[in-house]
């Protein structure tokens, strides 16, 4: 899956992505959903808590833009799964009965989760996915370029080891879980950059993205390749750097490797700071959320020619093909650029990244 047409703008939170790609867009009204007025429901399932994006910043967002599209007319139901994919096809049901009008579904499990988006289709409730691709007779799907996200984790972990990069440096791979189709999406794009410049000497798939796993995973990796011989290690998100740095710590690891990351979280940015986490990957979860936002309202109010031209991508599933989608691009999180991505976007305050504890890490790479 690749994207074939971006026209948004990660640093850019003024563009309009209403208007993105207006033009040319072909498409009548014989298959648009019941025109309805603003007093629309949104559900909105999300995956788990343990990253945070999905609480903090991801529901409020949308939230905040359906009141905004509707006059204010129009509402959200949330649900979380908390990583339980029977917990959230349990959830999405009550919102089948409860007779919503459009589902933005974060899956869990992106297969498991098949049977209720068949079910809400019979019910003639529209499903966006969100984030993972779910399979199933989905409406749309709005994402990041996901195999993009391993691209740039595997590049910059390359940068990181410099001009004294050698095929026989051992990189320990942490990758999440399996029942995730990103996962894999990142992984794809990690391997594309990596391979012939590194050796992969460990790799591990993580159910469920538990960072308590890949703690344990990596905790394994050191005992199998010793602490003295890992050049770098790739993890698929932040929450499993967190763990696998811990795990480093305590094998006694005083002088850590580079690691990615991805989401940006707060405890991620602020390891990059001090440099004990080398990169996470940012990605601008309003861009994200407010175009899921305007998925939904256009296609449960009819509005096809808008529905069409924010989703001009198009992807494909184990089980559809040729779905619509948005997928929005990403970029690299270094200590170089804090300040024109998390900072300029409003994600995190210069205050809330340098603490006391982080201050004279601050200030010496000028973050004020």
């Amino acid at each position: 899956m690749r994207r074939t047409a971006i026209c948004v703008a990660v640093s850019s939170m003024a563009l309009s992505l209403t208007a993105c790609g207006a033009l040319g867009v072909s498409g009548g009204s014989a298959d648009a959903s019941p025109t309805k007025g603003d007093d629309v429901t949104v559900g909105v399932l999300m995956p788990e808590k343990t990253n945070t994006r999905y609480e903090n910043f991801d529901y409020p967002i949308i939230q905040k833009k359906v009141a905004e599209l509707t006059d204010k007319k129009g509402k959200t139901v949330y649900a979380n799964g908390e990583a339980d994919a029977d917990k959230q096809a349990s959830q999405m049901q009550q919102m089948i009965d409860d007779q919503v009008d459009v589902i933005l579904l974060d899956a869990v499990d992106s297969k498991a989760i098949a049977p209720e988006v068949r079910k809400a289709k019979d019910a003639g409730i529209p499903v966006i996915a969100y984030d993972r691709l779910a399979e199933g007779p989905i409406d749309a799907y709005v994402s990041f370029d996901n195999e993009l996200v391993g691209e740039v984790q595997g590049r910059t972990l390359v940068e990181a080891l410099g001009s004294g990069i050698d095929t026989s440096d051992k990189i320990v791979m942490i990758n999440g879980s399996p029942s995730d189709p990103n996962a894999g999406q990142f992984k794809a794009g990690a391997l594309s950059e990596l391979n012939g410049k590194v050796t992969i000497a460990e790799k591990y798939d993580v159910d469920g993205w538990k960072p308590e796993i890949a703690k344990k995973d990596m905790a394994e990796a050191i005992e199998s390749i010793g602490k003295d011989n890992i050049a770098a290690v790739y993890s698929a998100n932040d929450a499993m750097a967190e763990t696998a740095i811990e795990a480093m710590k305590e094998a006694g690891m005083t002088t850590l490797p580079p690691i990615t990351g991805q989401d940006a979280e707060l405890k991620a940015v602020q390891r990059i700071v001090s440099g004990e986490q080398y990169m996470s990957v940012y990605k601008s979860y309003p861009l994200e959320a407010e175009a899921a936002a305007e998925m939904a309202v256009a296609k449960i109010q009819g509005k096809d020619i808008l529905f069409d031209s924010l989703t001009q991508d198009r992807v494909d599933s184990p089980t559809d093909k040729q779905i619509p989608a948005q997928l929005v691009s990403v970029s690299a999180l270094t200590k170089n650029n804090i300040k024109s991505t998390v900072v300029a976007d409003g994600i995190f305050t210069v205050k809330q990244i340098c603490t006391a504890k982080y201050a004279a890490a601050c200030a010496a790479i000028k973050l004020k």
